[in-house]
This record gives structure tokens, sequence and C-alpha cells, in this order.
């Protein structure tokens, strides 16, 4: 006869042990790298474009923070064009293939007391010399390398008195433009600017 222990507590067998399910190693983290994945793409997205490459020319390559920086500098004047980017960056392309020419005909330095009148009349554009200091930390450039590109713009300056000296502007201006055509015609650019959509 069966006591009421045994009808309670009935015996079962032990349920059959199951096989552990395959994974490779490598499993958990690719669940993971692809979720870091859709956050950097859903992020680049959504950011700003900090710099990129805009043109090569004369080996030289002209970043998108260079054209802000010709701009807000008032080194390069845009003409009040309807793409300033566009125009600023045509000038420093052609500033490019001109300051590979004068390099070629080893044009002389120019005075350190040229480039101080320089510095002084960008000084003025922007405001003051502490204007100056505010404007150089946002673009990240040093007044060393800003004294350097003032430098560069005397001797292309120079160099251009010395070639083309016309009798009137307009024909001094029309025949350092037909020069610079030459020099597009002549040189390796590589332009890949595209206006940012409004």
């Amino acid at each position: 006869m069966r006591t009421r222990l045994a009808r309670r507590v009935s015996w079962s067998p032990e349920p059959e042990p199951t096989a552990p399910t395959w994974r490779p190693w490598w499993a958990g983290g690719l669940t993971v790298l692809l979720a870091v994945l859709h956050l950097l793409v859903v992020h680049a997205q959504t950011a700003e474009v900090l710099d990129r490459v805009l043109a090569v020319a004369a080996g030289d390559v002209i970043l998108l923070s260079d054209v802000r920086a010709a701009r807000d500098l008032g080194l390069v004047p845009d003409g009040g064009a309807p793409d300033p980017d566009r125009a600023v960056l045509t000038a420093l392309i052609d500033r490019a293939l001109m300051l590979d020419e004068v390099d070629r005909y080893a044009t002389g330095e120019a005075l350190e007391a040229d480039v101080e009148r320089a510095l002084d009349e960008v000084r003025t554009r922007v405001g003051s010399p502490s204007a100056l200091t505010t404007v150089l930390a946002r673009i990240g450039l040093s007044e060393r390398q800003l004294r350097e590109t003032l430098r560069q713009n005397l001797r292309i300056r120079a160099y251009l008195a010395q070639r083309f000296s016309g009798d009137t502007r307009e024909r001094t201006q029309a025949a350092i433009g037909e020069w610079v055509l030459g020099l597009r015609r002549r040189a390796d650019i590589v332009d890949v600017y595209k206006p940012a959509p409004r």
C-alpha cells in the first residue's frame, strides 16, 4: 500500500539534456558592431562638414578651411558673387598657379616691413588685433602662417608688377588675366567643388 508521501512525490525521469546551441565567438560582437555602424551612419548624415578637399592646383591642396580663412581675413574678395565659396576657390586656384610660376623664377623675398604693413591691413579689415586673434583661432591659423601667406602674396604682386606693366590698369589686368588662363591650360587642376545644397 502506498503512503501519502509516496503519492505526492512521484518519480519523474530527469529531462534529457539539450545540446547547447552553437554560436561563433564573434556573433555577439557582430551585433554590437552593426549597432555602432548604424549610429555612425545616422550621425554622419546629420554632422556638419568641418573640412574637405575642394581642389588641387600646382600640387597645392586647397581645403574648404582655406577658402573660409581667405574670405574671413579678407585676403580674397568674393566680389559679391552668388556663390562666394566658388569665387574664393577660383582665386585660390589662380594664386596657387601664380605662386608656382613665381617660385620657378625665384623672385626675391618680400621685406619684413612690407609683410608687417600687409598684416596691419588685415588687422584693420578684421577690426582690431584682438579680433584678428579670435578669427585666427577660429579658423585654426597661426600668425606665423598668416605672415607666410602675406609674404607669398607680396612676392606674387612684385612678380606681376615686374612682368606686366601696361599703360593703363585695364590693359595690365587684361594681360594678367590672359596669362592666368594660359597657366590654367597648362596646369593639372583637380577641382571637386560642389556648392552646398540650399
